[in-house]
């Protein structure tokens, strides 16, 4: 009889120690499951975006929802747990999948940020080019200013320095040079599309002067007052002021002028540069204008 009680308290005693032996696991089981979540906190926070936040909050609470570990004998014994014949679901699979296939994400922003940089330096490029361009432009914009000056000075020179100063004047305009010839007793008599021979000189050096520069277009341009024509052999100052200009310019064409540079343009009484109510406005007013036309 006190054999028989021995042996049941021995395996009472035994019993309890295989329950004791069972409780470590639920510790070891719960501190890997602290773990993982902690490693998967510490993921997401290495590259944190919407997706992934929200792929990172389903994940957890897949994690914690009791449906893993629910503990009991059950964990002693292998492949057989109370919710062994749970299946993963949908929404499981998608809250799994995307953090262990991150590099997607990873390749698509990287992409885009190549793309964001390829722009921007095509951007530079079109700004550098702008740039250059417009620094050109200036550039040749102001050599023009200055070869009109040169031309300007050059031709006030000589009308100076032959007699010619009261009847050409030069000015550098937003069109261009301007020489402004006035037309009595220089180069037409009135009513007359002749040239006379006192103005040769002064349109040779005129062709010289436009010879030396050979890029710039020359327009020449006729003007008259506003007295109508009577008889002769113009109808009106349109044709009258058409004629010189035309004069002028098969003159400078037989003085070496291109012809491909060069146009011819009649205004009439149009154009005035001072009043046509007196003698001395209306000797203004006729008069022939070459201009050598700015390109920049």
């Amino acid at each position: 009889m006190a054999r028989s009680r021995g042996r049941k308290h021995r395996r009472g005693g035994h019993a309890e120690h295989e329950d004791g032996g069972e409780r470590w696991l639920l510790t070891y089981a719960d501190m890997i499951t602290l773990l993982m979540a902690l490693f998967m906190v510490l993921f997401s926070i290495s590259s944190v975006n919407v997706s992934k936040f929200r792929t990172l909050q389903q994940a957890l609470r897949a994690a914690f929802s009791g449906d893993i570990l629910p503990g009991g004998k059950a964990i002693a014994q292998p492949g057989a747990t109370a919710n062994a014949s749970h299946a993963p679901t949908a929404a499981d699979l998608q809250a799994i999948v995307p953090l262990t296939a991150p590099s997607t994400n990873l390749e698509s922003a990287s992409a885009s940020q190549s793309s964001a940089q390829s722009a921007s330096s095509s951007a530079q490029s079109s700004s550098a080019s702008l740039q250059s361009a417009s620094t050109v432009q200036t550039a040749a914009a102001q050599r023009e200013q200055s070869d009109f000056e040169h031309l300007k000075h050059e031709l006030d020179a000589y009308a100076a320095k032959h007699g010619f100063s009261k009847r050409v004047t030069t000015t550098v305009e937003k069109r261009g040079l301007v020489v402004r010839v006035l037309t009595d007793s220089l180069l037409f008599v009135s009513g007359s599309a002749t040239l006379e021979s006192q103005g040769d000189p002064l349109l040779s050096e005129v062709a010289n002067l436009v010879n030396v520069d050979q890029v710039h277009p020359v327009a020449v341009e006729g003007n008259t007052d506003n007295v109508p024509i009577q008889g002769g052999t113009f109808p009106s100052n349109w044709e009258l002021s058409t004629a010189r200009a035309s004069t002028v310019v098969r003159f400078l064409i037989s003085r070496g002028v291109d012809p491909q540079r060069l146009s011819a343009t009649g205004y009439a009484d149009l154009r005035p540069i001072a009043s046509n109510a007196t003698p001395q406005g209306r000797a203004l007013n006729r008069r022939v204008e070459i201009v050598l036309q700015r390109i920049y």
